[in-house]
């Protein structure tokens, strides 16, 4: 039975979920760092918020861990480098909280421009300043979006109905999406020179780190206004501030921090600033979405092997993850073969799908091949990290469906370059799940993928297959199959000799000896 550590607080609802999907669940939050490092090793899945840190050291201790699942949008907590390189799957909920952080940018706006936090400590104070909180109507006025994904266009469409104008940046936003949305694409620079308030909606990455730096802030309006929802490092913070002080700026929303807890932070004390504890997804609806959703998500994975909302590896839905597992496998062992008999370097690898394959989704097949063609030179690859792997190797892959018709139901090519040349090879599937080689260089053979094996490049001369015969039967190996295919007749012919038990170095410097081999591997499938 799967095992799942809860070790942030979730509604419990997930744990509902978690047992009527037969996986038993251990709930924790706020576990400490040392705690966790201590018992990670018993547990297939570990489902956080933003408080546990997932660090590189806690995948390495974590041996039988396959996913960590995140109850909410950011990954900033978890160290997505190094649950590649373990092969776990890190999945998110981008959709549960969307819209209760988005209405949460709106609430910041209004509260922004009426000074609303502010005037109500005053009368609460029996201040009565009616004069000193004069605010600024939004209507007409212009909000810029840095970011316009699934917050963002909710953001937009909520600012829209306030009589607004929206600009968005958005390097992933297409023109036919912004016509859509009813926003305008810009470049950054526009944004920021022409935009009343501006909002985020960005990932924290190299990229976006203090996107809102002093330069930029120094090109905005004179008294426009800053609203940041989004992560904790997309804005200067200093800068912010200073701009704050000096009146640049007429306002600030913070509800996210370079460091949180932020129990302390330079914006605190500036004029004009509202801040507040990360509360963009803190609805009772969101928290009970994201963790019935992550719930949900997990489990799919570990009892089906579905895949959803993951940052690192393709989506498979629990209708495709049957059908896509003998492609899978397949395509596994089509790499196993190109892996053993390569000993060059690859710079490039192509898998090609003909027939019902070309219906599938490719992207577990890639990636399932690349483990068999790196395994032999790479202990540490997985189904996750393969294509990492390969990139930084400097390796292209590509795919290729093909819609025309092939001489079977479903076809396989894999093919790689070398730095001595190429190899291909083609498989398919037999009664719908039974792999089977049918292609080798070009030339036909069918065969099954047997558990021990010799593969020759021969010529096509008789009493060939009599002189391997007999120079197994001197080392008293049996031959349990024997599958050959030649290219023409005289000419460069393959074979695929299953035997009983292992193939020794020193057979194989004999058999290569045999005037007719051109090459000889031996190989093996799991």
């Amino acid at each position: 039975m799967p095992r799942v550590l809860i070790s942030d607080k979730l509604s419990l609802s997930s744990i509902d979920i978690f047992k009527k999907q037969n996986i038993d669940t251990d709930y924790k939050p706020g576990i400490s760092n040392i705690d966790l490092l201590g018992i990670i090793d018993q547990y297939d899945g570990l489902a956080i918020r933003s408080s546990t840190q997932v660090t590189q050291e806690v995948f390495e201790k974590a041996k039988k861990l396959k996913i960590v699942g995140r109850a909410g949008i950011g990954t900033d907590n978890i160290d997505k480098n190094a649950a590649t390189k373990n092969g776990v799957i890190v999945m998110n909920t981008p959709f549960g909280n969307a819209v209760t952080t988005a209405e949460h940018t709106i609430a910041l706006l209004m509260s922004l421009v009426r000074m609303i936090p502010r005037a109500d400590d005053s009368t609460r104070k029996g201040k009565w300043e009616k004069s000193k909180f004069n605010g600024t109507e939004i209507t007409g006025k212009t909000l810029g979006l840095i970011g316009c994904g699934n917050i963002g266009s909710i953001v937009s469409n909520r600012a829209l109905g306030l009589k607004m104008k929206v600009l968005a940046f958005d390097p992933f936003l297409t023109l036919e999406k912004s016509k859509e949305l009813g926003v305008e694409k810009v470049e950054l620079d526009f944004l920021l020179r022409n935009s009343d308030i501006i909002s985020l909606h960005t990932p924290l990455t190299e990229d976006t780190k203090n996107i809102i730096s002093a330069e930029a802030i120094s090109i905005m309006k004179n008294g426009s206004r800053i609203i940041n929802c989004a992560r904790g490092g997309l804005v200067d913070e200093v800068a912010c501030r200073a701009a704050l002080e000096t009146g640049h700026l007429a306002g600030a929303a913070f509800d996210v921090y370079t460091e949180e807890p932020a129990k302390a932070n330079i914006l605190f004390d500036a004029p004009n600033l509202i801040a507040t504890p990360h509360l963009g997804a803190a609805t009772i609806e969101a928290q009970e979405n994201v963790a019935i959703q992550i719930a949900q998500q997990m489990a799919d994975y570990l009892n089906t092997g579905a895949v959803t909302n993951a940052i690192n590896f393709p989506n498979v839905s629990s209708e495709e993850a049957p059908i896509l597992k003998p492609y899978i496998r397949l395509a596994y062992l089509l790499g196993s073969f190109l892996g053993q008999v390569t000993q060059e370097g690859i710079y490039s690898i192509k898998l090609e799908l003909e027939g019902k394959a070309s219906n599938i989704q490719d992207g577990p097949l890639l990636a399932s091949a690349l483990v068999g063609i790196l395994e032999p030179s790479s202990a540490a690859v997985n189904n996750i990290n393969s294509s990492s792997v390969a990139s930084s190797r400097g390796i292209n892959l590509s795919t290729i469906k093909h819609e025309r018709q092939c001489d079977y139901e479903t076809l396989i090519k894999l093919s790689i370059k070398h730095d001595k040349g190429d190899r291909t090879i083609s498989g398919t599937l037999i009664a719908g799940d039974k792999p089977r080689i049918i292609n080798i260089q070009g030339i036909s053979i069918e065969s099954d993928f047997p558990k021990n094996a010799l593969y020759l490049r021969n010529y096509d001369k008789p009493g060939f297959i009599g002189d391997l015969g007999n120079a197994l039967g001197r080392k008293g190996i049996n031959i349990a199959s024997f599958h050959l295919g030649r290219r023409d007749v005289g000419g460069e012919a393959i074979a695929l000799v299953e035997v009983d038990g292992g193939i020794d170095d020193k057979i194989v410097a004999e058999i290569k000896d045999l005037p007719q081999v051109s090459r000889v591997n031996s190989i093996y499938f799991d």
